[in-house]
């Protein structure tokens, strides 16, 4: 199975392309919704970040207040990479949890982890494509701005909290501009599968070729 990373800064359309490479046959791994899972009341990770921040950050059935956690991360670069080395590590022994039982099961060809931090986190090399989505700076920011309901202050700390774009673009094997239309980041997603089919064959190929000579 060819294992890819889909990743790009906030707000730049990484959904659009997830649920296309999925409709492709994809199987997709959403990264954010495994650490939601983790940070579930009396699961290791809640446990570690309430110990941590204290339980003004939690809502009243105990789970994690995510707006509230976030907004004293996005601001405090010590804060936030004490939330990163605690999931991040956590987040990828599930990725390879579920490769192994794909693997098994034998139903998909390409694994995509979608997750905005695979760069940062230095799970890079773990990944045999990257794929990067990025948009047109004042577009990420009006995006960003309409989806979490905040000003251009508070976006532009979001924003200056990741990777710069032109970071994350050099670790691509394949970039998706998302500043158009929505059905040019499609049709670019299209395209992109097609090559992640070939470089799937090629993987098998030389898989085959160890498997004679071992």
């Amino acid at each position: 199975m060819l294992i890819v990373a889909l990743t790009g800064g906030i707000a730049t359309g990484k959904s659009i392309v997830a649920k296309t490479l999925q409709d492709l046959g994809c199987y997709v791994h959403h990264a954010d919704q495994i650490a939601h899972q983790l940070m579930e009341p009396g699961k290791p990770a809640w446990k570690k970040i309430v110990s941590r921040f204290g339980e003004e950050i939690l809502k009243p059935d105990k789970t994690i207040n995510r707006i509230k956690l976030g907004a004293i991360v996005f601001s405090d670069e010590k804060k936030r990479n004490f939330i990163n080395q605690l999931i991040h590590p956590l987040v990828l022994e599930e990725k390879k949890k579920t490769i192994d039982r794909l693997e098994k099961e034998g139903r998909h060809e390409i694994f995509v982890s979608e997750a905005a931090l695979t760069i940062e986190s230095g799970f890079a090399e773990f990944f045999d494509k990257i794929i990067v989505v990025f948009c047109q700076e004042e577009i990420q920011i009006k995006r960003l701005m309409e989806r979490d309901n905040i000003d251009r202050e508070e976006a532009l700390r979001k924003i200056a909290s990741q990777m710069p774009t032109e970071e994350k673009l050099k670790s691509a094997d394949y970039a998706i501009n998302s500043s158009g239309a929505v059905q040019s980041t499609v049709e670019q997603t299209e395209k992109v599968f097609l090559s992640l089919k070939s470089d799937h064959k090629r993987k098998q190929g030389i898989n085959r070729d160890k498997d004679k000579t071992t």
